[in-house]
């Protein structure tokens, strides 16, 4: 519990003491490659502060040019230990309500962040605009089943990640982040010290896709993701209720 605390003091002085200064400097030089690294340093001493070892398997299948990293959802955690282990600056698509905190909600728009509401309307602009941010050359994470997980267990995926990957031409990453719900379950804010592994597994070229297959494309993404989970994320049965 006192590293949890240490933890939210941390990031709580981060955004209010440092932040600020970088978010001028981006609007100075309009570049946030320097603001973007800074809170990735600022993510991975968060996991030391509380006991977190990542380790990163895969980095090697992530093609040189733009895609999308899609991924499963199975804690709070997933942010700090798998976006910083992404070797490259992505744009990332967030709930809306994260864009109320001050601060901090000004330093993610100006890192292309990209919020996203659960009205059809929002959703579709906000797909718009993670397409154009694909087409400048900025690649994307995306946790594809829109929220995270209650057990842990994958759930079906949206399909509008997908849609942006057709869209805009690029390939998709598969990302299986194993073992962060144990480390926070949902519903509580206490942060468990141990082990979360991120698994990028072979990119999926999606040239060979219409909008009108992006069933299999969903299909076959979902699989990719499922293989690198443990027995306990594995997804259940589509015709077992879900417990």
């Amino acid at each position: 519990m006192i590293r949890t605390l240490l933890l939210g003091l941390f990031f709580g002085l981060a955004v209010v003491l440092v932040l600020p200064w970088f978010i001028l400097w981006t609007v100075i030089t309009g570049n946030p490659d320097r603001m973007y690294r800074l809170g990735m340093q600022a993510a991975r001493l968060g996991n030391r502060i509380v006991g977190i070892r990542v380790r990163v398997e895969g980095v090697e299948n992530i093609p040189p040019g733009t895609c999308i990293f899609i991924s499963n959802h199975a804690s709070n955690l997933d942010a700090i230990t798998y976006i910083p282990a992404i070797p490259r600056r992505v744009a990332v698509l967030i709930k809306k309500e994260l864009t109320r905190i001050p601060i901090l909600s000004i330093g993610m728009r100006r890192a292309d962040y990209i919020s996203v509401a659960r009205a059809d309307r929002e959703a579709a602009a906000a797909i718009d605009v993670a397409v154009q941010t694909l087409k400048r050359g900025v690649s994307i994470a995306v946790f594809a089943e829109g929220t995270r997980s209650p057990d842990g267990r994958l759930r079906p995926f949206k399909r509008g990640a997908l849609n942006m990957a057709i869209e805009a031409g690029v390939p998709i990453v598969p990302v299986s982040i194993a073992g962060t719900q144990r480390l926070q379950k949902k519903g509580s804010w206490v942060v468990r010290p141990g082990e979360a592994i991120i698994r990028f597994g072979p990119a999926v070229e999606t040239s060979f896709y219409t909008k009108k297959q992006r069933g299999e494309l969903l299909a076959r993404v979902e699989s990719l993701v499922a293989a690198g989970l443990p027995p306990e994320q594995q997804p259940l049965p589509r015709n077992s209720p879900i417990v």
